[in-house]
């Protein structure tokens, strides 16, 4: 096990999502350093996979909740060898549904909630919880924990995130990445169907991926140490070989 490993949040999402998580991650594991990146604040979406390769430190396990997981996926591709592992938790490699991968949010769904985060994004943040709470043990509890994780940024800032939910297609990334893989999906996610698993491991049969039961979008959040438990057994395995 090579002893960094950087998280990268979810959109809209800062540090305080991940920081539950962080904090069972480096108590079970005192050698781990375990860091939690924010995702870039550039207006355009084109320059946010740069800006993270500038800032996140060289020879890291990449691990990222939903946007933050799909970034991670094109980073590890980009730097091969020199990422020792990846791991998503509630990351489609598509987010938005296309015709050739179905099994996710479907396409006028996120586009009905792109414009209304255009014209009301308070409003559409705060629905924005509610949907990642969603089939939660507490989703009220859960909703709660994660608006005030919430991050209070500039609107184009949230909006060039928007277009890289919509636009992103990490399937090249992931076949092209040959180190090992965890994908960590929810059973009852509201945005990231459960059966995107099925799909992915159709298309890449060798890496890891499982489903945690009766778990919502949030799932780093609500089951921190389900989660961190999984890592960790992923990212220890082959150390004694």
């Amino acid at each position: 096990m090579r002893d960094r490993l950087i998280l990268l949040p979810g959109w809209a999402f800062g540090p305080a999502a991940l920081e539950p998580l962080a904090e069972l991650l480096r108590e079970r594991e005192p050698r781990l350093q375990v860091e939690i990146a924010l995702l870039p604040t550039q207006p355009q979406s084109g320059a946010w996979l740069d800006e993270l390769d500038a800032r996140v430190p060289p020879d890291s396990w990449l691990a990222g909740w939903s946007l933050g997981g799909m970034l991670a996926t094109q980073l590890a591709a980009r730097r091969g060898d020199s990422c020792p592992g990846l791991i998503t938790i509630c990351s489609n490699p598509c987010f938005r549904s296309r015709d050739d991968w179905p099994t996710a949010m479907q396409a006028e769904v996120f586009d009905a909630f792109e414009e209304a985060f255009r014209l009301g994004p308070d409003d559409t943040l705060k629905r924005f919880s509610l949907l990642c709470s969603r089939g939660a043990y507490d989703p009220r509890t859960l909703a709660r924990q994660l608006q005030v994780s919430l991050l209070d940024q500039p609107q184009a800032v949230s909006a060039a995130g928007l277009r890289l939910l919509a636009e992103l297609d990490g399937r090249a990334a992931l076949q092209r990445y040959v180190g090992p893989q965890l994908h960590l999906f929810a059973g009852s996610d509201a945005l990231v169907p459960a059966a995107a698993a099925d799909a992915l491991l159709a298309c890449l049969p060798d890496v890891e991926v499982d489903v945690l039961a009766n778990a919502s979008h949030g799932l780093p959040l609500e089951r921190a140490e389900d989660v961190a438990t999984a890592m960790l057994a992923f990212m220890g395995e082959g150390e004694d070989d």
